[in-house]
């Protein structure tokens, strides 16, 4: 049976990576020590999701509750279970720029340090395992904002006989921006992924992601759009839109397809290689095209005010190009657009922390049905 060390596996895309190789046979190593709690508080603890991956996959789920920097710790995991190790994915990551500026030390030795850590536990004890890094467009830096936009009434766009008109692709450069501490912090393990593929040949790869998105996400203000943005409008608690008067455009991806997206990697992996990937034209929306969509699922108005400051280093405009992967691996497909990834994150949100309201709320829509 296969190995699959699994980073920030209570995570997002982390526990979503956990359930789909499970299902697909593999002995699944997850390393996570819920630094989420840490970065954005108790409410964005993934204990929860932790948990639950202990209680539904038993002897074939292994949680170390290590942190990725530790170096010693880390080489102990993969020296035990060494050749048997296929596929790493790392998802593990200090993921706000906004908090990457309180505490650049913190930001920067995780996101980049601990990525060395990684890359070189599996040169030593595991080199033909394949190694796939969740990296983010925002080793851009602001280089988007710099294109030339129009303002629509719900949106932003760009210019129709523009070459990123379908979505910005690898060609974009990522030098003289201003990227974000964490945009650096996050460049530097991109950079460190791709020449551990191109300079000892091992089978690398970066994921360059717009929004990642799903029902297991645990959002926070600083991290988790559309996840905290739901949350908001369920629990009327406050929300501020930052800035391009609410009509930033970002595109997004659920999980399980960004995850499908690396077992095809997986299937037939490369060296060094570096993909954007996201919702594309497929699946995006702005800002208020998303409270208009949330408002709707939900029943409910969002309580959110405004303010002409927007974040630094934020995109005005990002929708990402998926035409190289799509070239490389035809047979990868989207299943979710932002319509269906809200009303999961919706019925998921509800159902977890509300599930008394959750089941009445479905056996009167049975009984309705039924009638």
């Amino acid at each position: 049976m296969p190995t699959v060390i699994i980073t920030g596996s209570a995570g997002l895309i982390g526990s979503e990576s956990v359930h789909f190789f499970a299902h697909c046979g593999f002995n699944i190593v997850g390393i996570d020590n819920d630094m989420r709690s840490f970065f954005f508080g108790e409410s964005a603890s993934t204990l929860w999701n932790r948990d639950s991956l202990k209680n539904r996959y038993g002897d074939h789920y292994h949680h170390y509750d290590v942190d990725i920097r530790a170096r010693d710790c880390v080489e102990k995991i993969f020296q035990e279970y060494s050749s048997d190790i296929a596929l790493i994915i790392h998802t593990a990551a200090q993921p706000s720029h906004d908090w990457a500026a309180q505490d650049p030390h913190t930001d920067f030795t995780i996101n980049a340090n601990g990525t060395l850590v990684l890359l070189e536990a599996a040169r030593q004890y595991c080199p033909q395992a394949v190694f796939i890094f969740t990296s983010t467009n925002k080793v851009y830096g602001d280089t988007p904002n710099c294109l030339p936009l129009e303002e629509l009434e719900t949106r932003w766009e760009i210019e129709p006989s523009h070459k990123y008109v379908t979505g910005i692709d690898e060609s974009m450069n990522i030098d003289s921006s201003k990227h974000s501490l964490f945009g650096v912090s996050k460049v530097a393990a991109d950079l460190l992924v791709q020449e551990y593929g191109k300079y000892f040949g091992m089978k690398t790869v970066s994921f360059r992601g717009g929004c990642l998105t799903g029902p297991l996400h645990s959002g926070a203000q600083l991290h988790g759009f559309l996840a905290y943005l739901m949350k908001c409008t369920i629990t009327s608690e406050p929300y501020t839109i930052f800035g391009y008067q609410g009509k930033q455009v970002r595109d997004n991806i659920h999980s399980h397809d960004l995850v499908n997206a690396f077992y095809h990697f997986y299937q037939n992996p490369r060296c060094g290689e570096i993909y954007n990937i996201g919702g594309s034209r497929y699946s995006n929306c702005s800002m208020l095209e998303a409270i208009t969509m949330c408002e709707s699922i939900a029943g409910k108005k969002l309580q959110y005010s405004y303010t002409n400051n927007n974040r630094d280093g934020d995109h005005i405009w990002y929708i990402s190009s998926v035409r190289k992967f799509q070239s490389h691996y035809p047979k990868w497909q989207y299943q979710y657009n932002i319509k269906n990834i809200l009303e999961e994150i919706y019925t998921a949100q509800v159902s977890r922390n509300y599930p008394l309201a959750y089941n009445l709320n479905k056996m009167a829509v049975f009984a309705n049905k039924t009638r």
